[in-house]
């Protein structure tokens, strides 16, 4: 399987990848570069959701995308919560390259209320939650329509995860091996 990196120059988007930082719920970076990559087909899938984003006048923002089985591994150490975490053994989508973390940007580069952070592991960042307000409530779902419109489906306890419909029909892939066959698109 080939990974396609999602740049700012070819995607048009805002890379904020949280996992190469210590802006993360483990306070640590987990990623050694600071970069995102996805299967070909979620990279297509995201070029889609891109172009109708845009057709509204809005921009994505993106978290996370391919995450090595090291780094499943790594957060799961850290925090062993099958509610918003793969378990290792089971591979994650993310670990598949099928799976994207991101948020809509508004016209001025400002990231549109969802109502609580990325990553936060709390009830409030399930989908169809009435206590964020109003406007985050509109926002999530903006968002879930232009992801679902482009071919995505969603994870009902995070409202900034989308992957692949069956995204384990992929192999997972470690670090070393994702290495050898990432491409530049």
């Amino acid at each position: 399987m080939t990974l396609v990196e999602i740049t700012k120059a070819h995607f048009d988007v805002a890379l904020d990848i949280r996992y190469a930082t210590d802006n993360n719920f483990t306070g640590a970076p987990i990623y050694t570069r600071q970069a995102c990559y996805l299967n070909e087909e979620a990279a297509d899938k995201l070029a889609t959701a891109i172009r109708l984003a845009k057709s509204m006048g809005y921009r994505f923002r993106l978290f996370d995308g391919f995450r090595p089985t090291e780094a499943v591994q790594a957060l799961w150490d850290h925090t062993p919560n099958p509610h918003y975490l793969s378990h290792p053994a089971n591979g994650s989508p993310h670990s598949r390259g099928a799976a994207i973390d991101l948020t809509l940007l508004d016209e001025m580069g400002e990231a549109l209320d969802m109502g609580t952070e990325f990553d936060a592991m709390t009830p409030l960042s399930h989908h169809g939650v009435t206590e964020v307000s109003e406007e985050a409530q509109k926002n999530r779902a903006l968002l879930l329509g232009i992801m679902s419109a482009a071919g995505w489906d969603f994870y009902m306890n995070e409202w900034w995860h989308y992957q692949l419909f069956k995204p384990r029909r992929f192999a997972t892939l470690s670090d070393k091996a994702a290495g050898t066959r990432m491409m530049q698109e």
